[in-house]
């Protein structure tokens, strides 16, 4: 079965940072494009950042800067790491992946999409 798990949310102040962690079992990163949105209440799922199969890396315009995408294939593991957190980094995040001839939305209405694998989610909250 695949799955897919995120971790690493939790309650920072701004200036903060974190690393997430998205890590599946059931199917290999190296086969996958993995994807990193969030979605803030009253808001669409937003896609942050793309790593694919090759390790090649995007980031949406907005996302550039404070956001890093990065993976440790031995671990099944893509992360997230984000730096200087702000309030309107408040949100949950979530990891989806497709296949490596796969496409990830850019948004949606809500996260999880309506295909790919996605996981639960992590909330991540950013306030003094």
């Amino acid at each position: 079965e695949v799955q897919l798990a995120e971790s690493g949310g939790g309650s920072v102040q701004p200036g903060g940072s974190l690393r997430l962690s998205c890590t599946a079992s059931g199917f290999t990163f190296t086969d996958s494009n993995v994807g990193w949105y969030r979605q803030a209440p009253g808001n669409e799922c937003r896609l942050i950042s793309i790593i694919s199969s090759n390790g090649g890396t995007y980031y949406t315009g907005s996302m550039k800067g404070r956001f890093t995408i990065s993976q440790d294939i031995a671990a099944s593991t893509v992360y997230l790491t984000i730096i200087d957190l702000k309030p309107e980094d408040t949100a949950v995040y979530y990891c989806a992946a497709v296949g490596h001839d796969g496409t990830l939305m850019e948004a949606g209405a809500r996260c999880p999409g309506p295909s790919g694998y996605w996981g639960q989610g992590t909330q991540v909250t950013v306030s003094s």
